[in-house]
């Protein structure tokens, strides 16, 4: 199934929501109000091979454990990821079997391709 991961508090996963025009049928999932699954959070570590790269490094939580001198590693990233709904990488597309992670201009364009094909 397609399935579109964002937060609704969050303006540019809104902005790209409104932009990518998703047919209906697509699942979207608010992470503050459903969050990821152990299921997903694996789906996407076997996409991507790390947990870090998965990490929104501007969240408030992130940010905070990091002046706090925290010293991460892949077990402290899953850790983050499974409790602290912010500190996912967002949004994230699962198109198709791809999956699109992140708000970079060039991820974007890659999004709007694999939903309309341009």
């Amino acid at each position: 199934m397609n399935s579109y991961i964002y937060l609704s508090t969050c303006s540019t996963c809104m902005r790209i929501l409104k932009d990518l025009a998703l047919p209906d049928d697509t699942r979207l999932q608010d992470v503050k109000h459903q969050p990821i699954s152990p299921s997903q959070l694996e789906a996407l570590y076997a996409q991507t091979q790390s947990y870090e790269s998965l990490i929104n490094k501007r969240s408030k939580v992130y940010a905070a454990l990091k002046k706090e001198g925290q010293i991460f590693d892949e077990t402290i990233y899953k850790n983050l990821l499974s409790t602290e709904y912010s500190c996912l990488k967002r949004p994230i597309l699962i198109w198709n079997g791809a999956y699109f992670i992140g708000n970079a201009k060039s991820t974007v364009q890659m999004m709007q391709q694999a939903v309309h094909g341009q």
